[in-house]
Parts: structure tokens; sequence; C-alpha cells
């Protein structure tokens, strides 16, 4: 076809003749990035051509302007392409959205239309005005159902980060100013942010499984996003594994079996952008090797998980004032990062790659303990750890070595007791240590002691 594109795309779609669908089409296009119909082309590119007329082209622009709402002007350029005549009609992107088409939203999708959900129609709504869900006055609650103390707490973490900007100002005026108040009135975002006891839309359900369907812990969470972040955080590692590491120094090291910075990362991406207009809870899964997060409202704003992973594209909050809150509060350093943040850190830490999947009308992640690699364990040991330690010692050993070190009258069987080993395996490595030179026992089973011989 000449210079002209030989298949449809995001930006390209053929007509054979000007009829409806031209017109969502040219309103899909205006609600996403622009684009154009080829009119007198076939499905397969085929050059086709068409009739026209002098008035043809200007009914055509007539009945796309009272056909959609807002009112969208097309270009229309009339085109000889193997000696047939093609009209392209094309559209920039609207800066008013969305654009709809006798009642009916559509957006531009690959290379086909794809028929707007409500809430979809809301969000273009919101960025076309530049705000969000959050910004929005919540007319069930007033002032008295935030908590004094945590938004006198929020101010104080602001004003170590810009305290210039905010001194000689009220609590209330900074909230206003930064319009988590709206003229005084509580908005959706600081009911969530500051929501005095119960919040009846930041549902959090946390548990720790042994198999798909056996839970043998669990907890609910409803309150503030900030005390949910400390919450969460707290139910997971308290259901982690950690092994202690013998450095030498006095105080030993811990590693957990998951990097507590990406499921710190995990969480508050999680808090921050979920879509809190749908009313399922966040769901939580701690398995014996992986730990699943799912959250309510699927990307936002068009992104694939691929674009996640390439960082290729441009980050936009679902609830902006959320996202600037925490920002403000220096719980975190930057937008649109996360994802990649937290692949990183894994690969830091030696364990297998996250998953990250769109389900289920909403957006999973999963991290997994799987060790790829030795390099996370030594990652946490000084240099100066003796060079004859094998590396192949197993954490058991490790973990016996630090209780005793902790507690040199400490017996076996308070060792069997805190690892949930079994006693006879407790004395096995006991056994191992002593021939390796390692550990001495001081003294009869009863009123001895340990002692580490060698430092590592």
């Amino acid at each position: 076809m000449s210079n002209l594109s030989k298949k449809e795309s995001q930006m390209v779609e053929f007509k054979a003749s000007f009829n409806e669908e031209v017109i969502r089409s040219l309103a899909a296009f205006a609600n996403t990035k622009g684009g154009k119909v080829l009119v007198g082309v076939g499905d397969k590119g085929e050059t086709q051509g068409i009739t026209i007329t002098n008035e043809s082209v200007q009914n055509w622009i007539n009945e796309v302007k009272t056909k959609t709402s807002p009112q969208i002007v097309p270009n229309a350029e009339i085109l000889t392409i193997e000696n047939k005549t093609v009209v392209a009609l094309s559209v920039p992107e609207y800066p008013i959205k969305p654009i709809a088409v006798r009642g009916k939203y559509f957006k531009r999708v690959a290379n086909s239309n794809h028929l707007l959900s409500i809430d979809e129609i809301a969000n273009e709504h919101l960025k076309t005005i530049n705000s969000s869900w959050d910004f929005y006055i919540d007319s069930n609650h007033s002032e008295s159902d935030l908590s004094k103390v945590k938004i006198t707490k929020f101010i104080n973490k602001i004003k170590q980060n810009d305290g210039v900007q905010q001194i000689g100002l009220s609590n209330i005026k900074i909230l206003n100013k930064m319009e988590i108040l709206r003229n005084g009135k509580v908005t959706f975002g600081a009911y969530l942010l500051f929501v005095k006891g119960y919040c009846a839309i930041s549902d959090v359900q946390v548990g720790r499984f042994k198999s798909d369907i056996t839970i043998i812990d669990s907890v609910s969470l409803n309150s503030d996003l900030f005390q949910e972040v400390d919450d969460i955080i707290a139910f997971i590692k308290k259901h982690l594994k950690v092994e202690y590491i013998i450095t030498g120094e006095p105080e030993r090291t811990e590693r957990f079996d998951y990097p507590l910075d990406a499921i710190r990362e995990v969480v508050v991406n999680m808090v921050v952008h979920r879509d809190y207009r749908n009313s399922s809870a966040s769901i939580i899964k701690i398995f014996d090797n992986r730990i699943e997060f799912y959250n309510p409202g699927k990307l936002y704003d068009g992104i694939t998980v691929q674009d996640l992973l390439s960082g290729n594209y441009v980050s936009k909050s679902r609830n902006k004032l959320v996202a600037r809150a925490f920002k403000e509060a220096g719980v975190i350093e930057r937008y649109g990062s996360g994802i990649m943040r937290i692949c990183k850190i894994c690969k830091e830490y030696g364990i297998k790659k996250p998953d990250f999947n769109e389900i289920s009308n909403g957006f999973q992640v999963i991290l997994y303990n799987e060790k790829i690699t030795e390099s996370g364990m030594k990652s946490g040991m000084k240099s100066g750890m003796k060079s004859g330690m094998k590396s192949g010692m197993k954490s058991t050993a490790d973990n016996i070595l630090a209780l005793i070190r902790d507690n040199g009258l400490i017996s076996i069987s308070d060792i069997s007791e805190k690892l949930s080993i079994s006693r006879s395996a407790i004395q096995k490595h006991i056994e191992k240590l002593k021939a390796k030179g390692i550990i001495e026992r001081i003294g009869a089973d009863k009123g001895g002691y340990w002692k580490i011989k060698e430092e590592f």
C-alpha cells in the first residue's frame, strides 16, 4: 500500500466504507493516543477504493460531530493509492476524556476497540482533570472520624522532610494545602489515611497456610493505610524462617528466607495502588515456599505486566492523594519503580524471580524463597570469615552456634525446642561441631556449659 501502513494497529484502522464503526474507531483513538481510519481499505490491507462526491467527506465529518460527545472533528485527507480513492480520517488524542458515541465509550487496545466499563470511564474522566478518586469528598465521614493523633504523627513526619514550607501552619491548614481535606471536608484519601477506628474499605486478609486449604494463623485488618503497612509486615515476619549467621562479631547476623526489603516494597505498593472502590479485600497467603499477594484492581491506565518488567511506561497512580501522602511521609522514595526494584532485591538476595500476574480483575505478586545462588548467603558474611569453613555447612549448625553464643548454659533440650528439631538430630549436629573442634563442653551435662573454641 505505498507508504501507508499495511496492517491495523493501535493507531490505524481499515474500513471498506464509512459507517458507525468508523465513528467508534475515531472516538477510541481520541480516548487513547490518537489515530486514523483509512476508508476504502479492506480488513487485510488491500486497497479497494471508495466513490465519493464533493459533499461526501463533509457529511461524514458532520456525522462524526453529531454522534460524539464531547464533539470531535476529524481531519480528512483524500488519497490516491493504486489509482483508487482512499479517505484518511484522523484525530489526535483529545485532552477532554472520555469521548462517547451515542452514550457508549471506547478505547483503542492493540488493533481493536474496547468498550469501557464504568470504572474505566470514571478513571478517564479523572485523568482528564488531573485528579483521582481519593481527592473527592467522602460525604459519609467528617473530621470527627479522623484521628488527631495520626494526623499529628503524619504532619511531624512531613515537617521533618520539608519543614520550611510548613512553618507556622496548623495541622488543618497543612491538610487543606495538600488537598487531603477540601475546604475542611474529608476526602476519601483522608479517611483511608487517618481513620480513627475501623475502616470499612481497607479490608486486608493475611493468612499462614500449610496447604491450599489448611490455614494455621490469620489476621483481618481494617485500619488506616500507614498502620496496615506495619501490621502486614509484622505478621509476615512472624512466619518467616530465619538463619543466624556467625560472623565473629559480638552480634549475630539474621537472614530471613525472604528479603524484608522486597516484602516491604510489595506491601507498600499494594496499599498505595489498590482499587478501593472494589468491594473485594486484599489477600496475602503465606505458604512454605512462597507468599502470594493479591490486590483488587488491575494495572492502571493500560499498563501491562511486560511494561512493568521492562520499565517501558510512564508511572500514573490510581490514588494520587494516597501516593503523595506516602511519599511526603518518607514511606516511598519515588514513584513507578517498585516492580523492577523488587526483582533486583530478589536477584541480589539469591532467590527465585518473583511472578507478576493479572488475575480475577486484580493484580498478583508471588515471592518465592527458593535459592538460586549462594551469593545471597555470602553477602551477609564479613570478608574475615575463616576460609576453611565449608560453604555447605547446614543452617541448623549455624542456628545451634547462635544459640550457644547467646547462652552458653543452654541445654540440648532447649535447643531442640527453640529450633523445632528433634533432640536426637540436635545431638548429631552437636557431635559434628565438637568433632570439628568448633565447640567444647566444659563440665558435666548438668551444671556445665558450652564454649565456642574457634571464632569465624
